[in-house]
């Protein structure tokens, strides 16, 4: 059984891509041996890539010393991944049958009290503990990238997921510095998925009826409510906007009774006309900025570093997530 408040000694990881790369990342950065399986070749340049962006992103983000690293080997087969660790992390690409067969193979050589949990974006727990034995030890803990940086992590059980393990699950997670978000009951996508999914759809429909062009659909969203969203979500950020003194007022003035103009139930036709407009526009996009993908992610990370540590200068929202992680380095500190 693991012990709350405990980093584990070590972490089996499946798959070395983004999501993959990212959760080693944040383990070998908390001082957390990792064992990677990665089935492609340039497993380990691609960890090492990543470890050391987050490197450069966690120096700008924390002025608390990280303790030492922890080690990293990648391993040729699942069973020495999953091997005396205290949790296993599939981070396979989103296909069903793919993600089974290893949690399925992780299961059978991982020690019976071993957490198994799945990066899916949207697959249900149950399909995926399907074919595992001891079932009640997987469950989905969907993260968001970059992993080392962005501290929302969704759990949600199975049919046979095992309360105690859900918790055991959230006390590593926010070990590292991330905050679980227990989904309530199964359903593709979780929750952040499915508001996220929202705002694409209706940004796919703009630039399909030529409403808007994709630059002008992304400054649309990072010079107004994608500002606003950090702080406080879409509720709270409504109703302090709304003029309003109670949320029964808000709601009765600008809840569902509203006409609305959204297409979300709707997705427009990947024709090769709606393929090659969405090319163009987002290559235009990008070349305004005449930035390389590795620049971007760059960028990118220097944002959520810079967001987080607005947050943390109030101690709210995610910046309270930062502040706890940095406390808890500090009484790791002999």
């Amino acid at each position: 059984m693991l012990v709350s408040n405990r980093l584990p000694r070590a972490v089996g990881l499946l798959g070395t891509g983004v999501i993959g790369s990212g959760w080693a990342a944040r383990f070998i950065l908390n001082g957390v041996d990792v064992r990677v399986y990665g089935r492609s070749t340039g497993a380990v340049e691609r960890v090492q890539e990543r470890l050391a962006k987050a490197r450069r992103a966690c120096r700008r983000l924390t002025g608390v010393p990280l303790p030492s690293e922890g080690s990293l080997s990648v391993v040729k087969s699942i069973a020495d991944a999953v091997q005396e660790v205290e949790l296993v992390q599939e981070s396979a690409p989103e296909c069903l049958e793919v993600k089974q067969q290893l949690l399925a193979e992780a299961s059978r050589a991982a020690a019976p009290g071993t957490l198994i949990c799945s990066s899916t974006s949207g697959f249900r727990p149950s399909l995926l503990q399907a074919k595992t034995e001891n079932p009640e030890r997987v469950l989905v803990a969907h993260p968001f990238n970059p992993v080392y940086l962005v501290p929302l992590i969704e759990l949600c059980a199975g049919q046979h997921t095992a309360p105690e393990a859900v918790a055991q699950a959230a006390e590593i997670y926010r070990v590292v510095g991330m905050h679980p978000l227990f989904v309530r009951k199964e359903v593709e996508g979780f929750i952040a998925n499915r508001l996220q999914t929202a705002v694409w759809r209706e940004a796919l429909w703009l630039v399909h009826d030529d409403l808007a062009t994709v630059q002008e659909i992304d400054d649309a969203v990072r010079y107004s409510f994608g500002l606003r969203q950090p702080i406080f979500g879409p509720f709270l950020t409504y109703f302090v906007g709304s003029g309003q003194t109670s949320f029964r007022s808000f709601l009765e003035k600008w809840g569902p009774g509203q006409k609305s103009c959204s297409k979300l139930e709707e997705v427009p036709e990947y024709t090769d006309a709606f393929l090659h407009k969405l090319t163009e526009q987002s290559n235009a996009r990008a070349l305004t900025e005449n930035l390389t993908i590795s620049e971007f992610e760059q960028k990118l990370d220097e944002g959520i570093v810079a967001v987080l540590n607005g947050l943390r200068s109030l101690d709210y929202g995610a910046g309270e997530t930062l502040s706890r992680w940095e406390q808890g380095l500090r009484d790791r500190v002999p």
